[in-house]
């Protein structure tokens, strides 16, 4: 029988990820271990190589999910929004809590609700289009960023932003602030449309051993 692969996402999502898989049993003691080393290793596998896991950055997760390179894998709601992958999204696994929003100087609140043409600087540009012109039938023009974007609105670049916000220490302290919000975004289960239906009986008892240690 060939191992179910499992992509999980590096960075600020990999801890939860890997403690939530190790309290469930999907992990045994040594590939946990292994992980939270943080080794070089680009695939690991269980002893009765049952299963195969590697870490991905998280806009290539949904991809390795997407092509079945990996069965099932654990990404953030903002990149499967932002990717737009052809998945099956199963489970909210409940961490890496926050919102996708717009944010901007207080001043745009109003220009927001009048729907005026607006310059939006954001690392989501897919998000935001659909959330101005599907939803809200308003004219903006995107300006792609990759660093930070809060820089944005306060030298003049653009009106607004849309990013994630955590705690908004760092809106408050460059005098933004959040003006709508579009989603609340946290850590998601996803499956190979394939996979679900060979390794049907196989996902699922991943999915209940990861539904019985959520809170």
């Amino acid at each position: 029988m060939k191992p179910l692969v499992a992509a999980l996402t590096k960075g600020r999502l990999s801890e939860d990820a890997i403690n939530l898989f190790g309290r469930a049993g999907i992990l045994s003691p040594g590939m946990k271990s292994a992980l939270e080393k943080k080794s070089r290793r680009l695939i690991f596998s269980s002893a009765d190589s049952d299963l195969r896991l590697f870490l991905a950055k998280a806009p290539d997760v949904p991809t390795y999910v997407d092509y079945g390179a990996a069965d099932v894998g654990v990404a953030g709601k903002d990149t499967l929004m932002e990717g737009r992958r052809n998945l099956y999204e199963v489970l909210d696994l409940g961490f890496g809590a926050c919102t996708m929003a717009v944010a901007g100087p207080e001043s745009e609140r109003d220009r927001l609700k009048r729907g005026n043409n607006l310059r939006v600087a954001t690392k989501y540009p897919h998000i935001a289009l659909d959330y101005f012109v599907r939803r809200k039938q308003q004219t903006v023009e995107i300006i792609m960023l990759s660093g930070s974007v809060e820089l944005a609105p306060i030298i003049g670049l653009s009106d607004v932003i849309v990013d994630i916000v955590e705690t908004g220490n760092t809106l408050r302290e460059n005098g933004l602030t959040v003006l709508e919000e579009i989603a609340s975004i946290s850590a998601r289960l996803v499956v190979n449309r394939a996979s679900m239906k060979i390794e049907r009986e196989r996902i699922a008892l991943l999915i209940k051993k990861l539904k019985a240690v959520l809170p």
